[in-house]
């Protein structure tokens, strides 16, 4: 099959990133470009980190399942995520929002009240966007923010341990549970909904000499893939010191006796982030060291490869 014949379900979302961004060109201004959580911008009198994300009615959420102010706060929070997981703090965000012209307009009221509720966390604020029609809803937002030391996915090294901040799981066991008509646990559900990303924990981490960072939308152990591609290790993580959040275990024994560690390494959206440290730096307050990276490739439990699965893959 020829390049001009090939899909977008064979060659995956990062093939089709390392195809289009071929195109791409580059200037000077431009201090790091398409690849990881957000780019790094240069001006005239500073610089800025910059990151787009969309969510799309029947793929990110459902309207049966999420109130438009836990829509708004999620949609933040996706893109509030990604300049925290560059070592940064968000300072304001753009949003395009299309929709069927039969919703309600309160809806898309409540939505943008929850979109800056969440925003205000951080200090950060809607500054303009768009709207346009559409037969779904389609939020799509733009976040600029502020870092001192960006940190990428590329630069952990052999020796350096492996560290997490925030909660994993929660989101992965809401889904399945409301995928089953399930309202419970709640604090699951609720972590679906509207999950609490760990804000301060990106700074933190930048600040203590992180190597390279990611936070967890598509799952933990997908995402320390992209590091270790980026960062050309092998990165290894023990089970036992991973944290099974009660309501997820709770959700895997009503599901017939899951594993509930498959929801902590597999589940995203979460938004928790996870990070390489030098191996002889104290890790910051809220993160917990839960592997190391060595030489070599690719990402293992405990020393084997992982036959679960590892997270959430587009065009799939």
């Amino acid at each position: 099959m020829s390049n001009d014949d090939q899909t977008i379900a064979a060659i995956g979302e990062f093939g089709l990133i390392d195809r289009v961004t071929r195109s791409i060109g580059s200037s000077e201004y431009v201090l790091l470009g398409p690849g990881d959580d957000a780019a790094h911008v240069a001006t005239a009198d500073g610089t800025f980190v910059v990151s787009t994300d969309i969510l799309i009615e029947g793929r990110h959420f459902r309207r049966d399942w999420s109130s438009a102010l836990d829509i708004g706060h999620k949609a933040a929070a996706a893109n509030l995520s990604d300049i925290n997981a560059m070592g940064g703090v968000a300072t304001a965000l753009t949003l395009a929002f299309a929709a069927p012209a039969d919703l309600p307009a309160q809806w898309a009221d409540d939505m943008v009240v929850g979109f800056e509720t969440e925003c205000a966390t951080v200090g950060a604020h809607l500054v303009g966007g768009d709207v346009s029609a559409a037969d779904q809803v389609v939020i799509s937002v733009t976040a600029f923010g502020d870092a001192e030391r960006p940190v990428t996915r590329g630069g952990a090294r052999a020796g350096d341990v492996v560290a997490y901040a925030g909660t994993l799981g929660l989101s992965a066991a809401g889904y399945a549970a409301l995928s089953r008509g399930f309202r419970s646990p709640k604090v699951a559900v609720d972590g679906h909904r509207r999950p609490s990303p760990p804000y301060a924990a990106g700074p933190a981490a930048a600040a203590a000499g992180a190597t390279s960072m990611i936070d967890v939308s598509d799952g933990l152990l997908a995402d320390l893939e992209h590091i270790s591609r980026s960062s050309g290790v092998a990165i290894d993580i023990q089970a036992e010191r991973l944290d099974v959040p009660e309501a997820v275990a709770t959700l895997a024994s009503a599901l017939g006796g899951l594993d509930p560690l498959g929801f902590v390494l597999g589940g995203g959206e979460d938004f928790a982030l996870v990070a390489t440290f030098p191996g002889d730096a104290e890790v910051p307050a809220g993160w917990t060291v839960i592997g190391a990276a060595f030489a070599g490739e690719g990402v293992t439990v405990d020393g084997e490869p992982y036959t679960g699965s590892t997270g959430h893959r587009h065009f799939a």
